[in-house]
């Protein structure tokens, strides 16, 4: 048997959030770390990048809650919603807006909040020996890019292009062209676990989303037993309205780490068969 961890986007309270939840899951037993893949996409990508690295993702909280910035970073509302409407507009081919999306990202305004900065600050550099799947969508074609230990892409360079929300963060330069969030595609990019036998899904922004992309995604796993965790409402409450937010470091991952104990035998179920 094979298993897949999947762990989606969803900004500062995405990342505290599963850290929380893979932290208790792990004292209940069920160590999602044991997977033998882990695909992770911009949230997602960071706290796969810790877990696979073999960082204690607790110390990691908090180490970058007294780190970060006391502020939010500046977010222009008019081309955050610009963004949503091209992501969700039914009658444009995917990669084509995801172009369009690309153009505004190249045009963000460098407010010195910049996602270089999240790859510097993680504790280990070098890519894992586990298998580690960091996504990122390139500003210019629109296309989707999968960063791993294989591509000669720095491990840093690969988690900041995939936190590179367009219109908040300026893209990320990795060789020559830029490259912006991996969540562009989607949140979530299960369908990278296919052909694994088991796949638990962590999926912060589960409140958000429309459900169809995500479930094509699933239909592409065939005879996997998933196990898909959202947040609760308690973790939704905690997360608001800005999920950038620096203060919610340590209250999402107190979420996360209360709500493992509700799913924790629903992930059994597929982590242990």
């Amino acid at each position: 048997m094979t298993r897949a961890l999947v762990l989606g986007g969803g900004g500062i309270a995405g990342i505290a959030w599963e850290a929380g939840i893979v932290t208790g899951l792990r004292r209940a037993g069920l160590d999602l770390g044991e997977a033998d893949l882990v695909v992770g996409t911009s949230a997602g990508s960071v706290v796969g990048t810790l877990m696979t690295t073999g960082v204690d993702l607790e110390e990691a909280v908090v180490a970058q809650a007294e780190a970060e910035p006391a502020a939010s970073p500046r977010v222009d509302p008019e081309a955050v919603m610009a963004v949503f409407g091209l992501l969700h507009d039914s009658s444009l081919d995917p990669e084509e807006a995801r172009r369009r999306v690309g153009a505004l990202a190249l045009g963000t305004e460098d407010t010195g909040a910049r996602t270089e900065e999240i790859g510097r600050r993680l504790p280990v550099q070098e890519w894992p020996e586990r298998r580690l799947l960091v996504t990122a969508v390139d500003t210019v074609t629109g296309g989707f890019v999968v960063w791993d230990r294989h591509s000669g892409v720095p491990l840093p360079s690969a988690v900041a292009s995939s936190c590179a929300v367009p219109c908040v963060f300026p893209p990320v330069e990795i060789g020559g062209r830029h490259y912006m969030d991996g969540g562009v595609r989607s949140v979530t990019n299960a369908d990278l676990a296919a052909g694994s036998s088991a796949v638990v899904v962590v999926e912060p922004l589960a409140h958000l989303e429309t459900r169809e992309r995500f479930d094509a995604e699933i239909t592409t796993l065939g005879d996997a037993a998933v196990a898909h965790v959202a947040p609760d409402q308690a973790a939704v409450d905690v997360f608001g309205i800005d999920i950038l937010n620096p203060a919610l470091w340590r209250p999402a991952f107190a979420a996360g780490l209360v709500q493992a104990a509700d799913v924790a035998e629903t992930v059994a179920k597929v982590w242990r068969i």
